[in-house]
């Protein structure tokens, strides 16, 4: 196994929509706070060819992938302390991702929960061809996130639970691979999984999502945001009656960015019977603190799309390095050294 000081953390971002809450708890916050561990070294990278699958609309995916860039930057992440990129700026990554697809078993991607899910969602559809609308990057799109991976020698990778499955098929590509030159060419990565932030509500109770539309946006206008956080779902409990926090999706919002004193406070006013309007205006009050100056500093960047494709262009040069060396071993392992 490789010995990499210090250890190497990779996350990829896909750009196919505007960021929301649950983004934010459950994926960029822990991504910011790993960026400080002294002990790793963080790679973070906008999975552009990765959108493809799904989105084919060339101005909304550009669009996308720099303000979603603009949103990861306001909200922390420091492009001084990362290696910040674009996939579509590391030209090794496919290379090695039709290396790694020589290697691995057509079994392995039948089994991927994506392609599994569209052939039950055709089954449940009566389709006769089980593979209606599945194209080959929605089939491969595990072999390419190995390559995203493996080529960064990444140790552990930030996902949630839902993508953990590639994160273990990447692993095992990279086991095979090892296996067949008796050699230690690749870093076999692990998932790491922020248990916390993996369920965050959204407006009706349900997991937030896009695909449930019950999402609140980071940097909705102040007017914005306000409506949203009305539209949240209560029971009828009237002031005066003591509330269960733990069932009100108010207060699992609340307390996801409020200190524990301020949890606290809030927890005393549920038994003391607050009523919903109060109850909604203070997690409005501190979603609208938490979230001015990260908004103010969004339409900054989201505007200069130069500055950001100078960012882009430092990370890359960065994250090449690695990949250079990583592909001149795999070259050598296999044959097709330069």
């Amino acid at each position: 196994m490789l010995s990499l000081t210090p250890e190497i953390v990779l996350t990829g971002i896909k750009p196919t929509g505007t960021p929301h809450l649950g983004n934010w708890v459950g994926a960029i916050r822990p991504a910011v706070a790993l960026s400080h561990d002294p002990r790793r070294r963080a790679l973070y990278f906008i999975a552009d060819y990765h959108a493809l699958t799904g989105l084919k609309n060339a101005e909304e995916l550009k669009t996308y992938t720099y303000s979603v860039a603009a949103a990861w930057i306001a909200l922390g992440l420091d492009p001084e302390r990362v290696i910040f990129y674009r996939q579509s700026d590391i030209p090794e990554v496919f290379e090695l991702a039709w290396v790694l697809a020589c290697f691995t078993p057509k079994g392995l991607m039948n089994r991927a929960h994506a392609y599994k899910a569209a052939i039950q969602k055709n089954q449940e559809a009566g389709e006769s061809d089980l593979d209606a609308g599945v194209n080959m990057g929605l089939y491969t799109y595990p072999i390419l996130m190995a390559a995203d991976i493996l080529l960064m020698n990444a140790r552990a990778v930030p996902v949630g639970s839902d993508q953990q499955q590639h994160v273990e098929i990447a692993r095992d590509i990279a086991q095979y691979v090892n296996r067949q030159y008796r050699a230690e060419i690749f870093t076999l990565p692990e998932a790491l999984i922020d248990e916390q932030g993996a369920v965050i509500p959204g407006l009706d109770g349900r997991k937030m999502s896009k695909s449930y539309r019950n999402t609140i946006p980071i940097f909705a206008p102040p007017e914005e945001l306000r409506k949203l956080v009305f539209r949240i779902a209560t029971d009828s409990s009237r002031p005066g009656e003591p509330k269960d926090p733990e069932a009100s999706t108010i207060f699992q919002l609340y307390r996801l960015l409020a200190t524990p004193e301020e949890t606290a406070a809030f927890r005393r006013a549920y038994e003391a019977g607050i009523a919903w309007k109060d109850a909604k205006e203070a997690l409005y009050a501190l979603l609208e603190e938490r979230l001015r100056d990260p908004r103010a500093r969004y339409q900054e960047l989201v505007q200069n799309r130069a500055a950001l494709d100078r960012i882009f262009e430092a990370g890359a040069t960065a994250a090449r390095e690695i990949a250079g060396d990583t592909l001149k071993r795999v070259r050598q392992a296999v044959g097709i050294a330069r």
